[in-house]
């Protein structure tokens, strides 16, 4: 159950939000503390589940996080029931810890996952895999180093038909309210209407065709990695990212393979130098391989991210491709994997240089209601959610990328020349960005 009792401290507008069970008497004990804590206080903090309205420059994010977490520590031991992890009445401000594999765990894990076949010489379902645990670590760790305080909690998993996942969650972090990289190693046989969710390329589907059996199965591979950051400033964009490989038996033959993905990201509010540098770090990878990838594949977002019910893209894009197959798959494969190494230099930046930034909780609002739209576009349009349901995946793996938290309200109408007006035109109106 999660409670939030908005008031007022000097002239700032506070929403104290309580998670999990409380009962009356520490309710009423915290908010006493609380009250006297703020009249202490030198400056009011906004992080967490503490959302204060602000324009004075604030104390470090760590000085707040730590200072508001012994607030709720002394409540717990002066009016007891829910500060200590033992009784697990926590209310959202301890953060979440786990260990992070080795390298060695690591290794061992792809030799768990991998068929002797896939596993056998040095072919690219074997390389595919291993470069996106690779990955996966990498950017974890990565995230885990801006948040400063939560850790990724890794789930493994089986699929029942053959092979399965990884799927690694940090939550109520310091910087990100939830943050997921899920990988996954899936084979089996596809059903033809499986494929045709999968691939929206006319040649692949007439080729699958001709080569399912009687029962019109295919005997399949695919290897992904995907990720979506959620931070909790309003001015600190989402990103999302996903890469996959494909693969059918006998694919050198039959040529039944195809590479996808793309990096994308989804600001609330409009940074124009956030997002030049975001499109421009992937511009730079796509010209090292293609001079025609950029346009392409940053067209191909604008219009896949769309959200057709509301005539608006999920948000500001980057670059998407699917199908791939039309060259070397060497060469497919060496372009996804520099996309992938350059999640981090084209995102963590921009988080890094906003997530301190001051907030309204007019601002937390207009976040919450972006974060309906991307629930929308994933739930009703995105085809690997839909693929992943429709094949029997693993649905906690499936919808990790869905935030925490969104809102929606009854025929909302943003205000003229604000900026969430100046964002919105942009989403209705795609933009060239370098």
């Amino acid at each position: 159950t999660s409670h939030t009792f908005p008031t007022d401290y000097e002239g700032r507008s506070i929403s104290l939000e309580f998670k999990k069970m409380m009962s009356p008497a520490s309710l009423v004990g915290l908010l006493a503390l609380f009250a006297v804590s703020m009249l202490v206080a030198t400056r009011p903090a906004t992080r967490g589940h503490f959302q204060v309205a602000r324009s004075a420059p604030a104390r470090s994010a760590n000085t707040r996080i730590t200072a508001a977490a012994s607030r709720m520590q002394t409540a717990g031991k002066l009016f007891g029931g829910f500060s200590s992890a033992a009784n697990k009445r926590d209310i959202g401000v301890r953060v979440i810890s786990a260990e992070s594999p080795t390298a060695q765990q690591a290794e061992e894990l792809m030799e768990t996952m991998l068929r002797p076949q896939d596993k056998a010489g040095d072919g690219l379902r074997k390389r595919f895999a291993e470069n996106i645990r690779r990955a996966q670590l990498e950017i974890c760790n990565a995230i885990e180093e801006l948040d400063g305080g939560a850790k990724f909690h890794e789930d493994a998993w089986d699929r029942e038909g053959g092979g399965g996942g990884r799927t690694r969650v940090l939550a109520k972090g310091n910087v990100f309210e939830k943050a997921g990289v899920a990988l996954s190693v899936v084979y089996g046989n596809m059903p033809l209407k499986a494929i045709s969710v999968a691939t929206e390329d006319p040649k692949i589907i007439e080729r699958a065709k001709a080569l399912a059996d009687e029962t019109d199965n295919l005997p399949f591979f695919v290897a992904s990695i995907s990720s979506v950051m959620h931070p909790r400033n309003p001015f600190a964009p989402t990103m999302h990212f996903n890469y996959r490989f494909f693969d059918f038996e006998n694919s050198s033959e039959n040529g039944l393979w195809w590479f996808g993905g793309g990096t994308d990201i989804t600001p609330s509010y409009l940074v124009e130098e956030d997002i030049k540098h975001f499109h421009q770090s992937y511009k730079d990878v796509c010209d090292k391989h293609d001079p025609e990838f950029y346009s392409r594949f940053k067209s191909w977002a604008d219009r896949y991210f769309q959200i057709k019910h509301r005539g608006e893209t999920r948000g500001l894009g980057g670059i998407f491709f699917d199908d791939m197959n039309d060259r070397d798959p060497e060469k497919i494969f060496a372009f996804s994997k520099d996309c992938l190494d350059n999640v981090v230099s084209a995102y963590v930046p921009i988080v890094a240089k906003h997530k301190d930034d001051d907030f309204t909780q007019k601002n937390k609002e207009w976040q919450q209601m972006r974060r309906g739209r991307y629930v929308e576009f994933n739930l009703v349009y995105d085809r690997g959610t839909t693929f992943g349901l429709r094949t029997g995946g693993r649905v906690e793996s499936i919808l990790m990328s869905l935030p925490e938290t969104a809102r929606w309200e009854y025929d909302h109408k943003v205000e003229p020349n604000s900026p969430e007006a100046e964002i919105l035109e942009v989403f209705k109106n795609p933009r060239d960005w370098v």
